[in-house]
């Protein structure tokens, strides 16, 4: 799916692909909440409560389970467990991102368990959670068909896969700049704060290889999602993706 595997050995090219971006991330974890909300002037806020409105009845039941995927410094899985009666886990690949998604879930009497963990092969049952999220992290994956496949396994039955990831902008003129802004004033600023300007050109390259809105939502239909919808936020800068096991 990804133009990293390697020709005749994809297996290798998508091992070596997660071992870089784990590294990657271990070397921002520190700088990564600043940054996100720096760069996009705090709306990353407002784009996981609207993933958490997606999954409105499933948060109040007390018997549900919900797994946040690529959950990194535990943002959107704090946000689905404030003030909500379903119980949260989260996990990631990346040890230095999951020790500060501690660090703030005591901080905030939250006491979520956070696993370490790899998205496409996780350690959990088949038809576990009554709903999945990843946000900004399914791009990342060195294989993303396989990887919604194994969100799809792990949920139960009826169960809800919310998909929170950069997309395409759809405004004509606001698309053009954002480009602009994403490509080559964003890897700029990251590099400075962060000291890794090559994490900050990844993120533009991964999501410049992503699928659009209707490839995301054709691929999850392609697995076995049904009722799949998509909706643009910010113009289209990101969207939000659901979908029904």
């Amino acid at each position: 799916m990804t133009s990293f595997s390697k020709a005749g050995d994809p297996a290798r090219g998508e091992k070596e692909h997660a071992s870089a971006v784990k590294e990657m991330f271990a070397g921002i974890a520190g700088r990564y909440d600043l940054l996100n909300h720096l760069l996009s002037a705090n709306i990353d806020k407002r784009w996981r409560r609207k993933v958490a409105g997606k999954l409105g009845e499933v948060l109040a039941d007390k018997n549900a389970l919900i797994l946040d995927v690529a959950c990194g410094t535990g943002d959107l899985s704090i946000e689905l467990q404030s003030g909500n009666a379903a119980r949260v886990t989260g996990t990631d690949f990346c040890r230095p991102m999951l020790e500060i998604a501690e660090e703030k879930s005591e901080s905030s009497t939250l006491s979520i368990p956070f696993v370490e963990g790899d998205g496409m092969n996780l350690a959990f049952a088949d038809s576990t959670f009554d709903a999945v999220t990843i946000a900004f992290g399914l791009r990342n994956f060195a294989n993303w068909e396989n990887g919604i496949e194994e969100l799809y396994r792990v949920l139960k039955p009826s169960g809800k896969l919310v998909i929170l990831e950069f997309s395409s902008p759809v405004v004509p003129g606001f698309k053009q700049a954002f480009r602009f802004y994403f490509s080559s004033v964003l890897p700029r600023i990251g590099g400075i704060i962060s000291g890794s300007r090559g994490a900050y050109e990844y993120l533009p390259d991964s999501v410049s290889r992503f699928p659009d809105q209707e490839g995301l939502a054709s691929l999850m239909r392609q697995i076995g999602f049904s009722n799949v919808e998509y909706k643009n936020l910010t113009g289209g800068i990101a969207a939000i993706h659901s979908g029904t096991k």
